[in-house]
């Protein structure tokens, strides 16, 4: 059987004999004709007006808060995701996409007089046509939603390229959002590779979240063709915890930074940089958290750390931290039937080794000393992505010091590297993002383009 007939299949992370999906990939002419399908529907659903678009859009949120169990256990079962954390993904979906049936309203352009006096000159922005949407399997809710939220509330039509292990909810998310729009747009398509390159081939914008490779190839291949391309990529995110901070705290959300969902978040903690004397302290801290998380079942609701998405991941952390000297000493995980992987911490690490280059996507953090704050932003500056940098400190003052040195997209102060407010621009620099960002106003902007128009009077 060729590559592009493998079947599409998604397991459970935690029971990987329980298959959810099973289907031959659809191939790229299927996925080119869906891009077809979407674009006939798209002037219509344009032409339905902002109030019908805003009615979709609010029946979706309201129709996800109805099926919130449904959909939470599903996220549990298909992708591993902690049910505490799954519920919350289903809460901010809904809350997603109601934040955007309001968009339908807002102001599309503007007025300006001309340099003569005579006539107008307006902007106004429309939609590209159909936007194609290329996602993980991390948040299978929410990615999906902020990308294709405001691409419908701008009046676009959606082709959605799931990844495999999120296929289920996927198409369960497609069902809410079929039942509030007409026929064609929406579609969700299956699939791997060969159906990506078909959507990114002939979608008039396309959003990608997913691998640093995968990413640059997809933003290539759109680039090349003249069309909007957004692409969010890899972190190797660092924390910066400087002596005046409280340790403790910081620690705390360190350790669920790290292990949090197994670490499989772009925005996980992969590098721990303690200033000075923050070092010890720091490091008994954070090996008590890690070694008081709950590792286990993700239906159990105490559960912090659940399964990696497959074997392959498994074995990709396993191997990063061989013969590594681990701190952690964090316990077995409670089943041993599914991909787990226990969350560590280490030190000393050489020179060169891939923990200190390269995104693991796992429950695995390297803690590493800095002589002060300038030392700890250019070690934190020091790797090619360029995602989110947490910082912890007590002083205002030092956190502005070092905040516009950070050569990230996102600083948190006294939080988490992890967390994303929905309604403000989310991304990175470096080889963390290409394009525009996404989310918030931003997401608007990228989902259309302006239109420049010159009113003359017919009779000077």
């Amino acid at each position: 059987m060729s590559a592009a007939l493998a079947p599409v299949v998604s397991r459970n992370p935690a029971d990987p004999s329980d298959i959810l999906v099973e289907t031959a990939a659809p191939g790229a002419f299927a996925a080119a004709d869906a891009v077809e399908r979407a674009r006939t529907a798209q002037p219509g659903w344009l032409r339905g007006g902002a109030a019908a678009r805003s009615a979709a859009l609010g029946a979706i949120a309201a129709a996800v808060e109805a099926a919130a169990d449904e959909l939470t256990a599903l996220a549990v079962r298909e992708v591993g995701k902690p049910v505490t954390e799954a519920r919350a993904e289903v809460a901010r979906t809904a809350a997603i996409w109601r934040y955007y049936a309001q968009a339908p309203y807002d102001a599309t352009g503007a007025v300006h007089e001309t340099a003569t006096g005579a006539g107008l000159l307006l902007t106004r922005r429309r939609p590209h046509g159909v936007a194609g949407l290329i996602t993980p399997w991390n948040f299978p809710f929410a990615i999906p939603s902020w990308k294709a939220a405001p691409a419908l509330a701008t009046g676009n039509t959606v082709v959605l390229k799931p990844a495999p292990e999120a296929t289920a909810c996927a198409q369960r998310l497609a069902v809410i959002v079929q039942q509030a729009v007409p026929d064609g747009v929406l579609t969700v398509l299956p699939g791997g590779a060969t159906e990506g390159d078909a959507v990114a081939s002939a979608a008039d914008v396309v959003s990608f979240t997913g691998s640093t490779a995968v990413g640059q190839a997809v933003a290539r291949t759109v680039a090349d063709r003249g069309v909007p391309v957004q692409a969010e990529l890899g972190g190797l995110n660092a924390a910066i915890v400087l002596p005046d901070a409280d340790l403790d705290t910081a620690a705390a959300h360190l350790a669920a930074a790290i292990a949090g969902y197994a670490g499989q978040k772009c925005t996980a903690t992969s590098r721990v940089i303690a200033v000075g004397a923050a070092l010890d302290p720091l490091r008994e801290a954070l090996i008590a958290h890690l070694r008081a998380l709950p590792v286990g079942d993700p239906a159990d609701p105490t559960t912090v750390c659940g399964p990696l998405i497959d074997e392959r991941a498994r074995s990709r952390v396993t191997e990063a931290r061989r013969g590594l000297s681990e701190l952690a000493g964090v316990p077995a995980p409670a089943r041993n039937d599914g991909w787990y992987a226990a969350p560590a911490l280490v030190e000393n690490v050489p020179p060169g080794h891939p923990l200190l280059h390269q995104e693991v996507f796992g429950p695995l953090a390297v803690l590493l000393c800095a002589d002060d704050l300038d030392h700890a932003v250019r070690i934190a500056n020091s790797v090619p992505y360029g995602l989110v940098t947490s910082v912890h400190t007590a002083s205002l003052d030092t956190a502005l010091h070092g905040l516009d040195r950070l050569d990230t997209g996102m600083i948190r102060v006294n939080a988490p590297s992890t967390g994303v407010d929905f309604h403000l621009p989310f991304g990175g620099t470096k080889a963390s993002s290409r394009g525009p960002r996404e989310q918030g106003g931003a997401a608007l902007d990228f989902y259309t383009s302006t239109r420049t128009y010159g009113l003359a009077p017919a009779h000077p």
